[in-house]
Protein backbone atom coordinates (compact mmCIF):
# COMPACT_ATOMS: atom_id res chain seq x y z
CA UNK A 1 0.00 0.00 0.00
CA UNK A 2 1.28 3.23 -0.90
CA UNK A 3 1.76 6.82 1.42
CA UNK A 4 -1.06 7.71 -0.02
CA UNK A 5 -3.19 4.69 0.41
CA UNK A 6 -2.07 4.26 4.07
CA UNK A 7 -2.87 7.76 4.50
CA UNK A 8 -6.63 7.21 3.49
CA UNK A 9 -6.82 4.19 5.13
CA UNK A 10 -5.77 6.51 8.76
CA UNK A 11 -8.07 8.87 8.02
CA UNK A 12 -11.20 5.91 7.43
CA UNK A 13 -10.06 4.26 10.60
CA UNK A 14 -8.54 7.28 13.23
CA UNK A 15 -11.91 7.70 14.92
CA UNK A 16 -12.48 4.13 15.75
CA UNK A 17 -8.83 3.72 17.04
CA UNK A 18 -9.71 6.68 18.91
CA UNK A 19 -12.66 5.43 20.13
CA UNK A 20 -11.37 2.29 21.17
CA UNK A 21 -8.02 3.89 22.63
CA UNK A 22 -10.21 6.21 24.90
CA UNK A 23 -12.61 3.04 25.87
CA UNK A 24 -9.70 0.65 26.86
CA UNK A 25 -7.87 3.35 28.94
CA UNK A 26 -11.56 4.07 30.84
CA UNK A 27 -11.76 -0.07 30.95
CA UNK A 28 -8.07 0.36 32.81
CA UNK A 29 -8.81 3.13 35.14
CA UNK A 30 -11.95 1.10 36.23
CA UNK A 31 -9.85 -2.15 36.81
CA UNK A 32 -7.32 0.30 38.81
CA UNK A 33 -10.15 2.48 40.67
CA UNK A 34 -12.70 -0.17 41.35
CA UNK A 35 -15.81 0.79 42.45
CA UNK A 36 -14.43 4.31 43.00
CA UNK A 37 -14.81 4.78 39.46
CA UNK A 38 -17.95 5.31 40.02
CA UNK A 39 -17.41 9.27 40.24
CA UNK A 40 -16.65 9.33 36.03
CA UNK A 41 -20.11 7.84 35.45
CA UNK A 42 -21.41 11.64 34.90
CA UNK A 43 -19.29 12.35 32.12
CA UNK A 44 -20.70 9.35 30.78
CA UNK A 45 -24.33 10.38 31.41
CA UNK A 46 -23.46 13.41 29.67
CA UNK A 47 -22.93 11.67 26.07
CA UNK A 48 -25.63 8.97 26.53
CA UNK A 49 -28.41 11.98 27.24
CA UNK A 50 -27.29 14.12 24.26
CA UNK A 51 -27.63 11.62 22.05
CA UNK A 52 -31.06 10.07 23.31
CA UNK A 53 -32.19 13.75 23.28
CA UNK A 54 -31.54 13.93 19.11
CA UNK A 55 -32.52 10.91 18.19
CA UNK A 56 -36.03 11.47 17.71
CA UNK A 57 -35.82 14.82 15.27
CA UNK A 58 -32.83 12.86 14.03
CA UNK A 59 -35.13 9.77 12.81
CA UNK A 60 -37.94 12.41 12.02
CA UNK A 61 -35.59 14.66 9.68
CA UNK A 62 -33.61 12.16 8.25
CA UNK A 63 -36.29 9.54 7.08
CA UNK A 64 -39.08 12.08 6.08
CA UNK A 65 -36.23 13.88 3.55
CA UNK A 66 -35.12 11.05 2.56
CA UNK A 67 -38.55 9.37 1.62
CA UNK A 68 -39.37 12.42 -0.14
CA UNK A 69 -36.37 12.95 -2.52
CA UNK A 70 -36.44 9.02 -3.52
CA UNK A 71 -39.95 9.43 -4.41
CA UNK A 72 -39.14 12.56 -6.33
CA UNK A 73 -36.66 10.59 -8.43
CA UNK A 74 -39.26 9.47 -10.39
CA UNK A 75 -37.21 6.33 -11.38
CA UNK A 76 -39.46 2.77 -12.26
CA UNK A 77 -41.28 1.97 -9.85
CA UNK A 78 -40.69 -1.52 -10.47
CA UNK A 79 -36.90 -0.74 -9.68
CA UNK A 80 -37.55 0.65 -6.48
CA UNK A 81 -40.14 -1.77 -4.98
CA UNK A 82 -37.79 -5.02 -6.33
CA UNK A 83 -35.00 -3.27 -4.48
CA UNK A 84 -36.62 -3.07 -1.80
CA UNK A 85 -37.60 -6.59 -1.57
CA UNK A 86 -34.18 -7.51 -2.17
CA UNK A 87 -32.77 -5.61 0.41
CA UNK A 88 -34.99 -6.89 3.02
CA UNK A 89 -34.96 -10.52 2.14
CA UNK A 90 -31.06 -10.58 2.04
CA UNK A 91 -31.63 -8.70 5.66
CA UNK A 92 -33.62 -11.10 6.86
CA UNK A 93 -31.19 -14.26 5.63
CA UNK A 94 -27.94 -12.59 7.65
CA UNK A 95 -30.38 -12.35 10.29
CA UNK A 96 -31.38 -15.99 10.48
CA UNK A 97 -27.73 -17.13 10.28
CA UNK A 98 -26.45 -14.92 12.76
CA UNK A 99 -29.35 -15.83 15.23
CA UNK A 100 -27.93 -19.68 14.60
CA UNK A 101 -24.30 -18.81 15.45
CA UNK A 102 -25.54 -16.89 18.62
CA UNK A 103 -27.64 -19.86 19.60
CA UNK A 104 -24.29 -22.45 19.36
CA UNK A 105 -22.29 -19.99 20.84
CA UNK A 106 -23.99 -17.21 22.91
CA UNK A 107 -21.76 -14.15 23.20
CA UNK A 108 -22.44 -13.48 26.77
CA UNK A 109 -22.23 -16.74 28.27
CA UNK A 110 -21.49 -16.52 31.38
CA UNK A 111 -20.89 -13.33 32.25
CA UNK A 112 -22.96 -11.77 35.35
CA UNK A 113 -23.69 -8.11 35.76
CA UNK A 114 -25.95 -6.51 37.94
CA UNK A 115 -28.23 -4.58 35.79
CA UNK A 116 -31.70 -4.01 36.22
CA UNK A 117 -33.36 -6.16 33.33
CA UNK A 118 -36.50 -4.58 31.45
CA UNK A 119 -40.04 -5.16 33.09
CA UNK A 120 -41.29 -5.56 29.78
CA UNK A 121 -39.12 -7.94 27.27
CA UNK A 122 -40.94 -9.11 24.05
CA UNK A 123 -42.39 -6.15 22.16
CA UNK A 124 -44.64 -6.86 19.25
CA UNK A 125 -46.18 -10.52 20.33
CA UNK A 126 -49.97 -9.39 20.86
CA UNK A 127 -52.41 -7.73 18.94
CA UNK A 128 -52.17 -4.56 20.89
CA UNK A 129 -48.62 -4.50 21.36
CA UNK A 130 -48.26 -4.35 17.62
CA UNK A 131 -50.49 -1.22 17.66
CA UNK A 132 -48.73 0.41 20.21
CA UNK A 133 -45.88 -0.29 18.76
CA UNK A 134 -46.61 1.08 15.34
CA UNK A 135 -48.66 3.95 16.05
CA UNK A 136 -49.51 6.38 19.08
CA UNK A 137 -52.67 7.76 20.42
CA UNK A 138 -51.68 11.67 20.65
CA UNK A 139 -48.97 13.11 18.21
CA UNK A 140 -47.06 14.52 21.67
CA UNK A 141 -45.78 10.43 21.88
CA UNK A 142 -44.16 10.31 18.82
CA UNK A 143 -41.94 12.77 20.40
CA UNK A 144 -40.83 10.22 23.06
CA UNK A 145 -37.76 7.81 21.86
CA UNK A 146 -39.74 4.93 23.75
CA UNK A 147 -42.13 4.99 20.58
CA UNK A 148 -39.24 5.00 18.09
CA UNK A 149 -41.16 2.43 15.47
CA UNK A 150 -44.32 4.45 15.72
CA UNK A 151 -42.01 7.92 14.82
CA UNK A 152 -40.65 6.16 11.72
CA UNK A 153 -43.55 5.17 10.58
CA UNK A 154 -45.42 8.54 10.71
CA UNK A 155 -41.61 10.21 9.48
CA UNK A 156 -42.35 7.77 5.97
CA UNK A 157 -45.77 8.98 5.82
CA UNK A 158 -44.72 12.51 6.18
CA UNK A 159 -42.20 12.17 3.29
CA UNK A 160 -44.31 10.54 1.11
CA UNK A 161 -47.16 13.22 1.72
CA UNK A 162 -44.50 15.76 0.45
CA UNK A 163 -43.50 14.49 -2.08
CA UNK A 164 -47.49 13.47 -3.64
CA UNK A 165 -47.75 17.46 -2.79
CA UNK A 166 -45.97 18.13 -5.67
CA UNK A 167 -43.87 20.83 -6.62
CA UNK A 168 -46.16 22.85 -3.82
CA UNK A 169 -44.44 20.89 -1.61
CA UNK A 170 -40.86 21.10 -2.76
CA UNK A 171 -39.96 24.02 -0.51
CA UNK A 172 -40.84 21.52 2.90
CA UNK A 173 -38.98 18.86 0.89
CA UNK A 174 -35.86 21.11 0.50
CA UNK A 175 -36.35 22.68 4.38
CA UNK A 176 -36.04 19.04 5.55
CA UNK A 177 -32.93 18.33 3.02
CA UNK A 178 -31.62 21.71 5.12
CA UNK A 179 -32.44 20.15 8.02
CA UNK A 180 -30.86 16.85 7.42
CA UNK A 181 -27.70 18.61 6.88
CA UNK A 182 -28.05 20.64 9.97
CA UNK A 183 -28.49 17.58 12.45
CA UNK A 184 -25.58 15.73 10.58
CA UNK A 185 -23.64 18.70 11.47
CA UNK A 186 -25.11 18.09 15.60
CA UNK A 187 -23.79 14.57 15.19
CA UNK A 188 -20.37 15.22 14.36
CA UNK A 189 -20.04 17.78 17.12
CA UNK A 190 -21.80 15.37 19.81
CA UNK A 191 -19.50 12.87 18.31
CA UNK A 192 -16.24 14.92 18.95
CA UNK A 193 -16.81 14.45 22.91
CA UNK A 194 -18.02 10.29 22.46
CA UNK A 195 -14.07 8.99 23.27
CA UNK A 196 -14.71 11.10 26.67
CA UNK A 197 -18.02 10.19 27.27
CA UNK A 198 -17.81 6.32 26.54
CA UNK A 199 -14.19 6.07 28.21
CA UNK A 200 -15.61 7.42 31.14
CA UNK A 201 -18.67 5.10 31.09
CA UNK A 202 -16.72 2.24 30.60
CA UNK A 203 -14.26 3.19 33.57
CA UNK A 204 -17.29 2.74 35.65
CA UNK A 205 -18.85 -0.12 33.93
CA UNK A 206 -15.63 -2.29 34.27
CA UNK A 207 -14.79 -0.62 38.03
CA UNK A 208 -18.29 -1.63 39.08
CA UNK A 209 -19.15 -4.97 37.59
CA UNK A 210 -15.92 -6.34 37.23
CA UNK A 211 -13.47 -6.55 34.48
CA UNK A 212 -15.29 -9.55 32.96
CA UNK A 213 -17.06 -7.56 31.00
CA UNK A 214 -14.03 -6.51 28.85
CA UNK A 215 -13.12 -10.36 28.47
CA UNK A 216 -16.87 -10.89 27.27
CA UNK A 217 -16.53 -8.85 23.83
CA UNK A 218 -13.60 -11.47 22.77
CA UNK A 219 -16.29 -13.79 22.69
CA UNK A 220 -18.61 -11.57 20.45
CA UNK A 221 -15.83 -11.09 18.09
CA UNK A 222 -15.33 -14.95 17.97
CA UNK A 223 -19.04 -15.37 17.23
CA UNK A 224 -19.38 -12.68 14.72
CA UNK A 225 -15.82 -12.48 12.33
CA UNK A 226 -16.49 -16.12 11.31
CA UNK A 227 -20.25 -15.78 10.43
CA UNK A 228 -19.97 -12.31 8.72
CA UNK A 229 -17.02 -14.38 6.49
CA UNK A 230 -19.36 -16.98 6.17
CA UNK A 231 -22.12 -15.25 4.67
CA UNK A 232 -19.57 -12.80 2.62
CA UNK A 233 -18.38 -15.91 0.56
CA UNK A 234 -20.88 -18.26 0.77
CA UNK A 235 -24.29 -16.53 0.37
CA UNK A 236 -22.86 -13.87 -2.23
CA UNK A 237 -21.89 -16.48 -3.93
CA UNK A 238 -24.79 -18.28 -3.77
CA UNK A 239 -26.64 -14.31 -5.12
CA UNK A 240 -24.82 -14.48 -7.67
CA UNK A 241 -25.62 -18.07 -9.11
CA UNK A 242 -29.21 -17.37 -8.34
CA UNK A 243 -28.63 -13.83 -10.37
CA UNK A 244 -26.55 -15.00 -13.38
CA UNK A 245 -26.42 -19.06 -13.36
CA UNK A 246 -23.46 -20.95 -13.23
CA UNK A 247 -21.36 -18.11 -14.49
CA UNK A 248 -22.53 -15.78 -12.54
CA UNK A 249 -20.27 -16.54 -9.39
CA UNK A 250 -16.97 -16.31 -10.78
CA UNK A 251 -17.99 -12.93 -12.81
CA UNK A 252 -19.60 -11.87 -9.44
CA UNK A 253 -16.14 -12.12 -7.46
CA UNK A 254 -13.87 -10.66 -10.49
CA UNK A 255 -15.89 -7.69 -10.36
CA UNK A 256 -16.35 -7.55 -6.48
CA UNK A 257 -12.47 -7.55 -5.49
CA UNK A 258 -12.75 -3.63 -5.73
CA UNK A 259 -15.66 -2.73 -3.45
CA UNK A 260 -14.50 -4.82 -0.82
CA UNK A 261 -11.22 -3.64 -0.47
CA UNK A 262 -12.04 0.03 -0.97
CA UNK A 263 -14.72 -0.59 1.75
CA UNK A 264 -12.36 -1.92 3.86
CA UNK A 265 -10.00 0.67 2.92
CA UNK A 266 -12.30 3.10 3.74
CA UNK A 267 -14.55 1.98 6.43
CA UNK A 268 -17.60 3.52 4.01
CA UNK A 269 -20.39 2.12 1.94
CA UNK A 270 -20.69 5.47 0.69
CA UNK A 271 -17.40 6.34 -0.29
CA UNK A 272 -17.72 2.85 -2.02
CA UNK A 273 -20.86 4.40 -4.84
CA UNK A 274 -18.31 4.97 -7.28
CA UNK A 275 -15.82 1.69 -7.92
CA UNK A 276 -19.57 -0.36 -7.04
CA UNK A 277 -20.91 1.40 -10.17
CA UNK A 278 -18.21 0.65 -12.29
CA UNK A 279 -18.23 -2.55 -10.64
CA UNK A 280 -21.47 -3.22 -11.58
CA UNK A 281 -21.21 -1.85 -15.40
CA UNK A 282 -18.58 -4.59 -15.90
CA UNK A 283 -21.05 -6.92 -14.74
CA UNK A 284 -23.96 -6.02 -17.34
CA UNK A 285 -26.58 -4.44 -14.93
CA UNK A 286 -28.56 -2.04 -16.62
CA UNK A 287 -27.70 1.69 -16.25
CA UNK A 288 -31.06 2.34 -14.17
CA UNK A 289 -30.97 -0.34 -12.44
CA UNK A 290 -27.37 0.18 -11.05
CA UNK A 291 -27.71 4.11 -10.71
CA UNK A 292 -30.97 3.61 -8.51
CA UNK A 293 -29.81 0.61 -6.61
CA UNK A 294 -26.10 1.37 -5.61
CA UNK A 295 -26.53 4.55 -4.45
CA UNK A 296 -29.76 3.61 -2.20
CA UNK A 297 -27.60 0.26 -1.09
CA UNK A 298 -24.87 2.29 0.32
CA UNK A 299 -27.45 4.18 2.62
CA UNK A 300 -30.44 1.04 3.40
CA UNK A 301 -28.63 -1.84 2.38
CA UNK A 302 -26.90 -3.06 5.46
CA UNK A 303 -26.47 -6.99 5.92
CA UNK A 304 -23.36 -6.65 7.93
CA UNK A 305 -25.32 -4.71 9.87
CA UNK A 306 -28.34 -6.68 10.20
CA UNK A 307 -25.56 -9.33 11.59
CA UNK A 308 -24.22 -7.12 14.38
CA UNK A 309 -27.47 -6.18 15.34
CA UNK A 310 -28.39 -10.03 16.37
CA UNK A 311 -25.04 -10.21 17.48
CA UNK A 312 -26.05 -6.98 20.17
CA UNK A 313 -29.45 -8.19 20.65
CA UNK A 314 -28.14 -11.80 21.97
CA UNK A 315 -25.29 -10.15 24.16
CA UNK A 316 -27.69 -7.85 25.90
CA UNK A 317 -29.95 -10.65 26.45
CA UNK A 318 -27.05 -12.86 28.31
CA UNK A 319 -26.00 -10.10 29.98
CA UNK A 320 -29.20 -9.45 31.58
CA UNK A 321 -29.68 -12.85 32.15
CA UNK A 322 -32.18 -13.33 29.50
CA UNK A 323 -33.25 -16.07 27.47
CA UNK A 324 -32.66 -15.81 23.85
CA UNK A 325 -35.07 -18.49 22.20
CA UNK A 326 -38.29 -19.28 20.87
CA UNK A 327 -40.22 -18.26 18.07
CA UNK A 328 -41.20 -14.87 18.71
CA UNK A 329 -38.00 -14.02 20.00
CA UNK A 330 -36.13 -14.15 17.06
CA UNK A 331 -38.64 -12.45 14.64
CA UNK A 332 -38.76 -9.61 16.96
CA UNK A 333 -35.35 -9.77 16.53
CA UNK A 334 -35.29 -9.82 12.94
CA UNK A 335 -37.38 -7.01 12.61
CA UNK A 336 -35.53 -4.69 14.93
CA UNK A 337 -32.27 -5.86 13.02
CA UNK A 338 -33.66 -5.08 9.76
CA UNK A 339 -35.03 -1.79 11.05
CA UNK A 340 -31.63 -1.31 12.75
CA UNK A 341 -29.67 -1.85 9.77
CA UNK A 342 -31.62 0.06 6.76
CA UNK A 343 -33.78 2.64 8.27
CA UNK A 344 -30.20 4.52 10.20
CA UNK A 345 -27.42 3.28 8.35
CA UNK A 346 -27.36 6.34 5.76
CA UNK A 347 -26.52 9.04 8.71
CA UNK A 348 -23.35 9.51 9.95
CA UNK A 349 -23.13 7.82 13.73
CA UNK A 350 -25.88 5.97 12.53
CA UNK A 351 -24.52 2.77 14.66
CA UNK A 352 -25.31 4.98 17.59
CA UNK A 353 -28.69 5.34 16.36
CA UNK A 354 -29.37 1.97 15.40
CA UNK A 355 -27.90 0.58 19.12
CA UNK A 356 -30.16 3.22 20.57
CA UNK A 357 -33.11 1.55 18.64
CA UNK A 358 -32.17 -1.78 19.90
CA UNK A 359 -32.36 -0.13 23.80
CA UNK A 360 -35.46 1.51 23.31
CA UNK A 361 -36.94 -1.32 21.64
CA UNK A 362 -36.42 -3.55 24.35
CA UNK A 363 -36.86 -0.99 27.26
CA UNK A 364 -32.76 -1.98 28.13
CA UNK A 365 -31.50 0.56 30.64
CA UNK A 366 -29.60 3.37 29.27
CA UNK A 367 -26.21 1.64 30.52
CA UNK A 368 -27.21 -0.77 28.10
CA UNK A 369 -25.82 1.73 25.06
CA UNK A 370 -22.02 2.04 25.52
CA UNK A 371 -22.23 -1.66 26.32
CA UNK A 372 -23.24 -2.20 22.44
CA UNK A 373 -21.42 0.91 21.29
CA UNK A 374 -18.34 -1.15 22.06
CA UNK A 375 -19.55 -3.92 20.02
CA UNK A 376 -20.46 -1.52 16.70
CA UNK A 377 -17.32 -0.36 16.84
CA UNK A 378 -14.90 -3.15 16.99
CA UNK A 379 -17.18 -5.35 14.06
CA UNK A 380 -17.00 -1.87 12.28
CA UNK A 381 -14.46 -2.82 9.55
CA UNK A 382 -15.81 -6.47 8.05
CA UNK A 383 -19.38 -5.12 8.35
CA UNK A 384 -18.45 -2.35 6.60
CA UNK A 385 -17.41 -4.49 3.56
CA UNK A 386 -20.43 -6.91 4.11
CA UNK A 387 -23.24 -3.97 3.73
CA UNK A 388 -21.21 -2.42 0.44
CA UNK A 389 -20.50 -5.47 -1.39
CA UNK A 390 -23.63 -6.41 -0.80
CA UNK A 391 -25.08 -3.46 -3.04
CA UNK A 392 -23.32 -5.46 -5.85
CA UNK A 393 -24.90 -8.86 -5.11
CA UNK A 394 -28.80 -7.17 -4.46
CA UNK A 395 -28.32 -5.25 -8.29
CA UNK A 396 -27.48 -8.44 -9.99
CA UNK A 397 -31.04 -9.59 -7.76
CA UNK A 398 -32.75 -7.26 -8.92
CA UNK A 399 -31.47 -7.36 -12.63
CA UNK A 400 -32.27 -11.46 -12.89
CA UNK A 401 -35.76 -10.18 -11.48
CA UNK A 402 -36.56 -7.36 -13.52
CA UNK A 403 -34.72 -7.62 -16.99
CA UNK A 404 -35.10 -11.91 -16.76
CA UNK A 405 -32.98 -15.11 -16.98
CA UNK A 406 -30.60 -13.96 -19.36
CA UNK A 407 -29.97 -10.53 -18.61
CA UNK A 408 -26.38 -10.92 -18.16
CA UNK A 409 -25.95 -12.24 -21.66
CA UNK A 410 -28.25 -9.34 -22.85
CA UNK A 411 -25.40 -7.01 -21.82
Amino acid sequence: MGESGKSRAWEAYRYPILLLVAILIGGVIGWVAGPKADVLKPFGDIFINLMFTIVVPLVFVNISSAVASIANLKRLGKILGVMLAVFVATGIVSSVLMIVGVSLVPPADGVQIELKAPDELKPLQTGEQFVNAFTVPNFSDLLSRKNMLALIVFSILFGLAVSLTGEKGRRVADGLSLLSEVMIKLIKLLMYYAPIGLGAYFATLVGVFGPELLGSYARAMSVYYPIAILYFFLFFTLYAYMAAGRGGPGKFWRAAVSPAVTSLATSSSVATIPVNLEATARLGVPKDIREIVIPLGATAHMDGSCLSAILKISFLFGLFQMPFHGFETYVTAIVIAVLSGVVMSGVPGGGFIGEMLIVTMYAFPPEALPIVAMIGTLVDPPATMVNATGDTAASMLVSRILEGKGWMNKA
